[in-house]
């Protein structure tokens, strides 16, 4: 038996931290959702490569890209969270836990928790104030405020090397995590809000500085890329205006280099 099942099972028992017990239910013990994931994540990682994991939460990606045979770096800055993901992955040692949120410089940086939902704790005050009121967050609330160590990406590249691929989901801080890279990784991805289409922007922005040029787009928890083809970013951008605000979130993923279609085959 898997003895992550058994590390599993006993976090959901956990009155503790109960929070995390609907994360966990969905993250783990669905065969056909971690296939899923794998045949998604593959046309970036491949075994050997190095990913980091932004933004961990109870870890249903790092278990992705460990059985794509990946090494990760998972970054997590919340307690539970960091707990939850020790108790699952600590017995491997392809999986290092890095306890820190991941900003523009490195120090720390003030982590607003939702104890009730704590997959939307965040470091970006403007998004509380974004998601105050808005459709679909209502009944949201960020009830306590701690103290975490940052980093940044240029620094976790300077310790660990350069990743193949790099996820980021940190709930509107994206745009401070990317500040902190001053290079182009192969790919990576970011989460955003139609509450923040404006930080998906920056995202964009500091993306095409930074020399990426193929964007596509993976809404809400969909496992497939919405565009046959890389867009531009301009087109990216456009297409993230365009959005109804009741698609509420999804991911953009970015490539730098020698372009291949979405699906891996060539470019015509």
């Amino acid at each position: 038996m898997d003895p992550r099942i058994g590390a599993i099972e006993a976090l959901k028992a956990d009155p503790t931290i109960s929070s995390l017990r609907r994360s966990l239910d969905l993250s783990y013990g669905r065969p056909e959702l971690e296939a899923a994931m794998d045949e998604f994540y593959a046309r970036f990682v491949q075994t050997g490569d190095l990913v980091f994991d932004i933004g961990s939460h109870v870890g249903d990606r790092i278990g992705s890209f460990r059985r794509l045979g990946a090494r990760v770096v998972a970054v997590e800055p919340q307690p539970p969270c960091a707990r939850a993901i020790e108790a699952i992955y600590g017995g491997d040692d392809q999986v290092t836990l890095v306890e820190a949120a991941c900003g523009s410089r490195a120090g720390t940086v003030r982590l607003h928790v939702n104890s009730a939902n704590p997959t939307v704790s965040t470091a970006s005050a403007h998004f509380v104030r974004a998601a105050n009121g808005a459709g679909g967050w209502e009944n949201e609330t960020w009830d306590a405020e701690i103290e975490v160590t940052a980093t940044t990406l240029d620094a976790l590249i300077d310790e660990y090397g350069v990743p193949t691929f790099a996820k980021i989901d940190v709930e509107g801080f994206e745009d401070a995590v990317l500040t902190g890279l001053s290079r182009p990784l192969p790919a990576l991805s970011f989460e955003f809000t139609t509450i923040e289409r404006a930080m998906a922007r920056r995202c964009l922005d500091r993306l095409t500085a930074l020399g990426f040029h193929g964007f596509n787009l993976a809404l809400g928890d969909d496992l497939s890329l919405a565009f046959p083809e890389w867009l531009s970013a301009e087109r990216m951008a456009a297409q993230l205006l365009s959005l109804p605000h009741e698609a509420n979130s999804g991911d953009v993923y970015c490539v730098s280099g020698r372009l291949s279609r979405p699906d891996g085959g060539p470019c015509s």
